[in-house]
């Protein structure tokens, strides 16, 4: 049996990106577990794609242990840490207790999942986790140093344990989606971007976690190639690529962006 159509875990199902990869499973078989922090929102969803609701809030850490829990109970095939809060606006002005939170939704809750489920995959000989990070994870910029530290820390990590588990036939890849039209964190801060400047769609991010798992993937850009080639570049000359991205209007953008998600912390 293909990984796709299997056990599968999505965390963060209760957004757009979430409901498209759930959606994308849903239709090559497989047997779905939803989990996030609205069960108005999760329950018609596990419904349209028969499959079942988890509620929980991943920055709580009981929660989360009951999360990891039911996922060791259920052994899933395939695990994808979707879950992420926006992490938007200078280190400032944030509080330590929006600092937390930010570090536990989108870096230690993916850990703690793949350290609870890889020993059945190893076990098994098969399983895969996916991972969504953000180009933030790889290309940072202004008003994001939370939020790029929590996906260059997950892109860091990802690696590693891929080539842990590579050879117990565990796969492990993460998905860098950019710009995100319809639904997301971009999306929902209705920030306009500069003429030239791409999206995606959730659409395309489901794509790709299932092209990842398929192809065992490292990682996959989703991003048109303009900023494909920036993320690169800016991986090899992050000064260069700052300087470029600064006269593009990068900082007008990203304090838009923080704008719209001040409320999400």
């Amino acid at each position: 049996m293909s990984l796709v159509g299997g056990r599968v875990l999505v965390t963060g199902a209760t957004g757009g990106i979430g409901h498209a990869i759930a959606r994308a499973f849903a239709a090559r078989g497989a047997e779905l577990t939803l989990s996030g922090r609205r069960l108005d929102v999760l329950e018609p969803l596990a419904s349209a794609v028969g499959g079942r609701a988890l509620a929980c809030d991943l920055s709580d850490r009981e929660q989360l242990a009951q999360l990891t829990a039911a996922a060791v109970e259920q052994c899933f095939d395939v695990i994808v840490a979707n879950a992420a809060l926006p992490a938007s606006g200078l280190l400032t002005d944030l509080t330590t207790e929006q600092v937390d939170r930010m570090l536990d939704v989108n870096l230690r809750a993916p850990i703690v999942l793949a350290q609870a489920i890889a020993p059945q995959m190893i076990e098994r000989g098969s399983g895969h986790l996916v991972f969504i990070s953000s180009l933030s994870g790889r290309s940072a910029g202004p008003y994001s140093s939370m939020y790029s530290a929590t996906k260059f820390g997950l892109r860091g990590f990802a690696l590693s344990l891929r080539e842990d588990l590579r050879a117990h036939g565990v796969g492990v890849s993460t998905v860098y989606p950019g710009f995100i039209r319809d639904a997301g964190m971009f999306a929902d801060a209705g920030v306009k971007l500069p003429f030239g400047v791409g999206t995606r769609s959730p659409g395309d991010v489901a794509n790709a976690v299932i092209r990842s798992i398929e192809r065992n993937r490292a990682e996959i850009d989703v991003a048109p190639l303009g900023l494909r080639l920036g993320a690169t570049i800016a991986g090899v000359a992050p000064e260069l690529a700052a300087s470029v991205t600064r006269i593009a209007g990068s900082t007008k953008i990203a304090a838009g962006l923080a704008a719209g998600q001040v409320n999400k912390r």
